[in-house]
């Protein structure tokens, strides 16, 4: 039930797309491509720059990637209960208003954005009835209960759909007069939906879903009102929009994804251990000083369920890395990006206790590489598949039996 709901309420987003995407958008614009590039990368970016090929493709991979994270909900909820089981702030409840409040100030002060006020008024109003419509009816028909037990409307997180509808009205209007807007806003937003899932009022699955129809809900909503008004109150033409293909491709985000390490490992003698595949949480950034070579470094945390010989075990095997290294980018079109990684560092195990001897409480150099692809979905923002794989320290003292960890993670990418 929960399931073919959501999915009908995701059709009902796409369809609008699905129809409209070989138009170049609902002004009759599209991204400017340099002449000069070849005729293989200039079909790219025709293809990729199509308007409904970016409004689907940051909040979509969210929806999808938040029902596919509902089956690791309560490995991530171990995740936080294992370093933050005491957090409690409610400072979310008002942070999920901020970039609302930020735009509306701007414009109040006769900062010149996207919109005149009645058609960014109009815009808004479209974008908060599709949120509050799609958030309300998973809400009260699915009645997934909250993590803490208080209540039976956990699935999605309202909070998170708010702010994420918010951030994305505030790039859209504020986007193009400097970057930090958006990155700002989506800062606070992935904020706020981290909060939610900290404070134990929701499930991951709930934040992940809640922040891909914010976003969803937005974009139908200004496509909407594009389609009323035309070229009426519009300040900014999409077509003053320029992708540099070239251009330094520098970054911060926001990963969650799943750890995977194979193979069973023998600390001690006659101890035959095993992991299963869990939950991974963590930021990263790296500044390039071309557009093909950076430095950077990232900060993850992950928890595995384990077993010994066979029997699993009440205690959760935690870790903690923090690595940099050599960043690697190639612009394979102007919006999308391969990328590459070496990094080093120093990775932390928590103690844990099994049923023969206890594990972890110590720590050692790891030696992290990994492959990506990054979509940009505006100049600054964009979203990044990436697969990783890190040698990491022995696990057990006097072992020399190192750690083989493959990640697999969804990272929301602010591009500056």
């Amino acid at each position: 039930m929960k399931q073919s709901l959501f999915f009908s309420l995701l059709a009902a987003f796409a369809a609008p797309f699905c129809v409209s995407a070989q138009m170049q958008d609902s002004l009759g614009n599209e991204c400017l491509v340099p002449a000069h590039e070849s005729a293989y990368v200039r079909r790219i970016d025709r293809h990729t720059s199509s308007k409904a090929y970016r409004m689907a493709f940051v909040g979509v991979p969210l929806v999808i990637g938040g029902v596919v994270m509902q089956a690791y909900d309560s490995d991530f909820r171990r995740l936080r209960n294992g370093y933050v089981k005491s957090f409690h702030h409610d400072y979310d409840d008002y942070l999920q208003y901020a970039p609302a409040a930020l735009m509306l100030g701007m414009k109040a002060c006769g900062v010149k954005g996207r919109s005149s006020w009645g058609r960014m008024l109009a815009s808004d109003a479209f974008s908060v009835g599709l949120m509050a419509t799609a958030v309300n009816s998973l809400k009260y028909s699915c009645r997934v209960m909250r993590p803490d037990g208080s209540s039976r409307n956990s699935f999605p997180s309202g909070h998170t759909a708010t702010v994420f509808m918010t951030a994305t009205m505030l790039h859209k209007e504020y986007g193009h007069r400097s970057p930090w807007y958006s990155i700002g806003a989506y800062t606070v937003a992935t904020v706020t939906g981290v909060t939610r899932q900290l404070n134990n009022r929701h499930w991951m699955s709930d934040v992940m879903v809640g922040a891909g129809i914010g976003i969803l809900a937005t974009e139908f909503g200004y496509f909407l009102a594009d389609l009323i008004f035309k070229n009426k109150g519009l300040n900014v033409p999409e077509t003053q929009l320029v992708y540099d293909r070239y251009r330094r491709p520098s970054f911060i985000s926001f990963e969650l994804g799943l750890t995977i390490v194979p193979g069973s490992y023998m600390p001690y003698p006659g101890m035959h251990t095993e992991f299963k595949a869990g939950p991974t949480v963590g930021v990263q950034g790296a500044w390039f000083a071309s557009p093909y070579v950076g430095v950077g470094g990232r900060l993850a945390v992950t928890n595995l369920e384990m077993s010994v010989n066979g029997v699993s075990q009440d205690s959760d095997f935690e870790s903690c890395s923090v690595a940099a290294g050599l960043y690697l980018s190639y612009p394979l079109s102007a919006r999308w990006l391969l990328g590459a990684k070496a990094l080093g560092g120093f990775e932390h195990y928590k103690t844990c206790r099994t049923s023969l001897y206890g594990l972890g409480g110590r720590g050692g150099f790891v030696l992290g590489t990994g492959i990506s692809s990054t979509y940009l979905a505006s100049q600054n923002f964009g979203i990044r598949f990436a697969t990783d794989y890190d040698m990491a320290p022995p696990f057990a003292g006097g072992s020399r039996q190192r750690l083989h960890k493959l990640m697999l993670t969804l990272e929301a990418c602010a591009v500056f």
